[in-house]
């Protein structure tokens, strides 16, 4: 070991690259050493030395710093109505948006007289929980199915949203016949 030292010395200068860093410093060493050998041990001693640091702009950056992408909102259409919600924030609805950034169209069904459902064409993650939910209550169910509610009902669901509208708005919009469900991203 102290040879490999000794000879590092002896070759005059050594780089040193710090990680993580955009410019590293630029450190040249120059020694003159005496390298003396025993049967025992390696000394070596250094008559000698001088050391330049050249420093190069060391920039620190952070991820928040150098990641500056715009917060991105979905959209919803039920039909050709564009319907406003208020959307959870959670892993689902990350998921969603994904699948939603090129458009995604959802034909959904009446179901129970209270909901509409849809496949989504994906599995996407969920976090069931045992939820009484509302009319304009958004949810994933088995982790495909997007139900979007007129009325009420009480099942272990993965809340995704809530569009902004009446009662009597929500029945007439979605409690009448099937509809198609558009999401998008802005």
């Amino acid at each position: 070991m102290r040879m490999k030292i000794a000879a590092a010395l002896l070759a005059g200068t050594v780089l040193i690259t710090l990680a993580g860093c955009s410019a590293a410093p630029e450190v040249t060493t120059t020694a003159a050493a005496s390298v003396t050998e025993s049967s025992s041990a390696t000394e070596v001693t250094t008559t000698e030395a001088e050391t330049t640091v050249t420093e190069t702009s060391i920039q620190e950056t952070t991820e928040a710093e150098t990641v500056t992408e715009a917060v991105k909102t979905m959209k919803m259409k039920i039909g050709k109505r564009e319907v406003d919600v208020t959307w959870e924030d959670n892993a689902s609805v990350e998921e969603l948006k994904k699948l939603a950034a090129p458009g995604l169209t959802i034909k959904m069904s009446k179901y129970g007289g209270f909901e509409q459902v849809g496949s989504i064409g994906h599995n996407i993650t969920s976090n069931d929980k045992q939820t009484k939910t509302a009319p304009g209550d958004i949810v994933l169910y088995s982790g495909n199915q997007l139900i979007v509610f007129y009325g009420s009902n009480s099942w272990a669901y993965t809340r995704l949203g809530k569009i902004n509208l009446s009662k009597s708005e929500l029945k007439e919009l979605l409690g009448k016949k099937d509809v198609t469900v558009t999401l998008s991203v802005e």
